[in-house]
């Protein structure tokens, strides 16, 4: 096979995938209009979805480590260079063995067809648009790859079925350019959030009785220290969610089951019609580094969670509620904590709006004093009262603990690095340990004596606090560490530990070099 015979089959390959993909998400798109299916008809997002569900720890940590909150981001170019980089290879198999690239690619295909099959809600119906798109990508590839090639400089006027090298380049680009378009059309023609949006835009966050008052001193002000409180564009975003869920507000249930007394279900209006509350609650996530800014404060709005479990009335044997979002993910929660009297929510509302889409509208769990991934469940549509010993959520099989109580945490945010210049210098930052609260963040210079921080007023036991220490700091290089002391008089540890399998642990540290005036 020579070097253009190669170039002409990987092109293929690239050209029959891509068609593949943009005729099963046109379908897609306009069996979701149609239809208003639940499942995840399109092969994109259910292959990314499914790998994500199978995602080891090590990989996912790895992931949110190095990307943060583009891990999604990173995930689709990373499937779309994989798949382009397969595609080439089946397009290389089928110029030299066509029988045996076109069932190589029947079996790529299929495989994006099971995975449709596996979402939640998903019915053989979401499956024909990947099967309709598969079946198009082998037409695409048989042709090209069975075309007789003749070279440019061959005769002025190729035989009928033979193919120039410029006419596969054209052919095969132009194939290849509409399948790409195709999956574009067919996320605008699916009306993906079109509902959605116009319902949230017309939703009202309830009013409460006691609205949650923030003094302004609880943040002192200081430049380049975190606010207090977090806006909603920048609060962090980590979850299993390759695409955001796009929940209809209308047709929004919450069933509560399992070991209950009685079952219950609510929808939207029921839950509206309860009494709100307002709680100031700092969220974290358990894959946060020591010094790391997957944490965010906000004012949530919402029916606590043990008034509708006293509904359901669990039963004795009961310690934990399994719960579990629109798109399949599920968190195994305590029981104790979501009926010690704590503000653990059925949230609606984020700082005074409704939740934005990718924070969990319309509804969302929010529990203080536990990391996310035990808790924080984002368009929640199902709590099960079980056991531990009986089931686990999304994270426990893959190596996280079943309960994962927040550890006592300290951040230096100024200066975060770099120069300063000597002389008094303020160093700031934010310490959370979640429903304990924090009494005390101390500040040690190089190998000197701990110095005790300002603390700005506590609003809330369940919120971060903020600290500062003025500093007269001599010219050099010095390395500036930070650790806090909950509510319970228990200093965070020194001992460093990965996030995995229950947080983080360790002191920070940030080396700052001080310019003499």
């Amino acid at each position: 096979m020579g070097r253009g015979t190669r170039g002409w089959g990987a092109l293929a390959g690239v050209a029959a995938g891509a068609m593949t993909l943009g005729v099963a998400e046109v379908l897609a798109g306009l069996l979701a209009r149609s239809l208003g299916t639940r499942g995840t008809p399109s092969p994109l997002v259910a292959v990314g979805e499914a790998f994500v569900d199978l995602t080891p720890r090590w990989l996912k940590d790895l992931a949110v480590a190095v990307f943060g909150t583009a891990d999604k981001v990173a995930l689709v170019v990373g499937m779309a260079v994989v798949l382009a980089v397969t595609c080439a290879g089946v397009g290389l198999l089928a110029r030299w063995r066509l029988r045996a690239g076109l069932a190589v690619f029947a079996v790529v295909g299929f495989v994006g067809v099971g995975a449709v099959l596996t979402r939640p809600g998903a019915a053989v119906a979401d499956a024909v648009p990947t099967v309709a798109g598969v079946l198009v990508g082998l037409a695409v590839l048989r042709r090209l790859v069975r075309s007789p090639v003749v070279p440019a400089a061959g005769p002025a006027a190729a035989l009928p079925g033979e193919l120039t090298r410029r006419r596969l380049l054209v052919q095969g680009g132009a194939l290849a350019a509409v399948g790409l378009l195709g999956v574009l059309v067919g996320r605008v023609v699916s009306g993906a959030g079109e509902a959605v949006r116009a319902a949230r835009a017309a939703f009202v966050v309830p009013r409460v009785a006691s609205p949650v008052t923030v003094p302004a001193a609880a943040d002192p002000g200081v430049p380049g220290q975190t606010p207090f409180r977090t806006p909603n564009a920048d609060f962090y975003r980590i979850d299993t969610a390759l695409v955001v869920p796009q929940v209809d507000p209308t047709t929004w249930r919450l069933r509560v089951h399992g070991l209950v007394e009685r079952e219950v279900e609510l929808d939207l209006a029921e839950l509206l019609a309860q009494p709100m509350v307002e709680a100031l609650v700092t969220l974290t996530c358990v894959s946060n580094t020591v010094g790391g800014d997957l944490a965010g404060t906000a004012v949530w709005t919402g029916w606590p969670v043990r008034e509708l479990l006293a509904r359901a009335r669990p039963l004795a044997e009961a310690d934990m509620v399994l719960s579990t979002s629109a798109d399949g993910f599920t968190a195994g929660t305590p029981l104790e904590v979501l009926t010690d009297g704590r503000n653990a929510l059925l949230a609606v509302g984020m700082n005074g709006e409704p939740l934005p889409p990718e924070h969990g509208f319309p509804v969302r769990m929010v529990v203080p004093g536990l990391y996310g991934y035990v808790s924080a469940t984002k368009w929640v549509v199902d709590l099960k009262v079980t056991r531990f010993a009986d089931d686990a959520g999304y994270w426990t099989p893959r190596g996280w603990a079943a309960r994962g109580p927040v550890k006592t945490a300290s951040r230096i945010d100024v200066p975060r690095r770099g120069r300063v210049d000597a002389g008094r210098t303020v160093v700031a930052g934010v310490a959370w340990a979640q429903h304990r609260g924090i009494s005390r963040v101390e500040l040690r210079v190089d190998d000197g004596g701990w110095q005790e921080a300002t603390l700005a007023p506590e609003p809330s036991v369940d919120a971060w606090r903020m600290w500062l220490l003025e500093w007269d700091a001599p010219p050099g290089r010095h390395r500036l560490t930070v650790r806090a002391t909950d509510g319970a008089g228990a200093t965070q540890t020194e001992q460093t530990a990965p996030p995995a399998p229950d947080g983080a642990t360790g002191w920070h540290s940030v080396e700052v070099e001080v310019r003499a005036r």
